[in-house]
């Protein structure tokens, strides 16, 4: 008997769901729409339901091909050439299947009062063999404060609180020349391929404004835009806020970055000195007013707090929105930590990093893309098995039902049942059923009685 099993069920049963992903979705119409289209061969489609759902069968194309369970339509060359193509958009497919998904499955399932989120953060993209692969370059890692080799992935997700979903995203290489190890290549600055590198050569915090008018552009819309203090200047801040959101994030603890306050232009830590703090078990030690910006400057609200990883530090947090309480602040910058989950998971599990080994800068941003729309798939089916909303119209029929029969409702009920049994077996008349439910009221509990008192009033 072998011992490998040939049980296919889970398989088969991932492809069906794949399938239903790109059918709900139209995934085929939307890539035909960024360019992601073949002259003539396989379809394009083929060629990413392929790339997307190989992941979750465990076993890469290589391996398929040296072990003879490869069983498309398709060669390697033909595979290849469709993740290096220049003239599909990746930017625009991501946020528009983004956008479709938000719009037509998330958004329905939550309150119009809950606070919508983008979030923005990036991760290392490391290259072992950056010397090869275009725009190759040495990047600064915030984690372990030195320069690496690869690419910093700039990520901008929407988040409702409870699913994170990744909108877009740029591959950044160094914008200093000098850093750059890897060769550049040349293209027409009006094409897609030449404004890929453009923005890839781009500063992180000028990338950042690109990817939310690409997401605003879609149909995307948030409350708040979040971010960590790599991002938190004022010129971004106040930028943001001309698109009409708001800002919370995380204030870096620097001495040429100025406020104004109580008319005059003071740092934070400047700020932070002159007030009295909170005591006690406070959520925040320190909530001021301030503008932020040079030219045209804002209102916006600083709260500071007390940094858990070390009791005699703080942080601080910035708020466009003065009118946004402290704790509301706290908790919705809170939901910034999704992206970090979100990173973990790419990285663990969908194979971000050491999947694709390809040299060519346009074949590493649709990988990019393509991990993208599989944790888009994964994040969908997560919602609809965790939340039973996604029950559809027949749970709202339901719960409406139910609603309706109130406690007092049901009372009166089941005393009319009693009632009508009474008035025919033992043969009771009218004056004697009411002489019943007189004395059986009154010994009732006082709220029972109001309840029978509240339903008489209405009927």
């Amino acid at each position: 008997m072998s011992i490998i099993s040939q049980d296919n069920t889970n398989e088969v049963a991932i492809l069906d769901c794949v399938q239903r992903f790109f059918l709900s979705h139209k995934v085929g119409t939307l890539l035909k729409k960024c360019n992601g289209t073949k002259e003539k061969g396989v379809p394009a489609i083929s060629l990413l339901k392929y790339k997307l759902s190989n992941v979750f069968i465990g076993r890469s194309m290589y391996m398929q091909q040296r072990t003879g369970t490869f069983k498309e339509d398709f060669c390697k060359n033909t595979f290849y050439r469709f993740l290096n193509s220049t003239k599909t958009n990746w930017l625009r497919f991501t946020s528009s299947l983004a956008s479709g998904i938000i719009n037509d499955e998330i958004k329905n399932l939550t309150d119009e009062k809950r606070a919508n989120v983008f979030i923005v953060d990036d991760t290392l993209f490391n290259r072992t063999s950056c010397k090869k692969t275009e725009l190759g370059s040495r990047v600064f890692d915030h984690v372990g404060m030195k320069f690496r080799k690869g690419f910093r992935l700039l990520t901008l997700g929407w988040s409702d609180g409870n699913t994170f979903m990744p909108v877009n995203s740029c591959l950044i290489a160094s914008s200093k020349a000098s850093n750059i190890i890897g060769p550049m290549k040349d293209f027409d600055g009006r094409t897609i391929a030449g404004k890929r590198r453009k923005l890839a050569q781009t500063k992180a915090p000028e990338v950042m404004l690109s990817l939310l008018d690409a997401a605003v552009s879609s149909g995307l819309s948030a409350d708040y835009v979040l971010f960590d203090c790599w991002f938190a200047n004022p010129a971004q801040i106040t930028a943001i806020k001309s698109k009409g959101m708001d800002v919370i994030a995380m204030i870096k603890k620097s001495s040429r970055i100025q406020y104004q306050y109580e008319g005059q232009k003071q740092n934070i830590k400047q700020i932070y000195a002159k007030n009295k703090k909170r005591r006690g078990r406070s959520k925040y030690l320190l909530s001021v007013d301030v503008m932020v910006g040079k030219e045209e400057p804002i209102p916006a609200k600083i709260v500071c707090v007390r940094n858990k990883a070390n009791r005699k530090d703080w942080l601080a947090f910035i708020c466009t929105d003065p009118t946004l309480s402290e704790e509301e602040i706290i908790r919705i910058y809170g939901k910034r930590w999704q992206v970090e989950v979100f990173f973990k998971t790419c990285k663990s599990t969908l194979n971000l990093i050491g999947e694709c080994h390809s040299l060519s800068y346009d074949a590493l941003t649709a990988h990019v893309a393509i991990v993208f729309a599989r944790y888009m798939l994964l994040a969908l089916e997560q919602r609809k098995s965790e939340d039973q909303r996604t029950l559809g119209e027949l749970f709202f029929l339901l719960a409406d039902e139910m609603a309706d029969i109130t406690f007092a409702r049901s009372l009166c009920i089941l005393m009319d049942a009693l009632m009508a049994s009474l008035q025919k077996i033992p043969k009771l008349s009218e004056e004697q059923l009411a002489e019943f439910t007189a004395d059986f009221i009154s010994r009732l509990p006082q709220y029972l009685q109001s309840a029978f008192d509240s339903q008489a009033d209405m009927a």
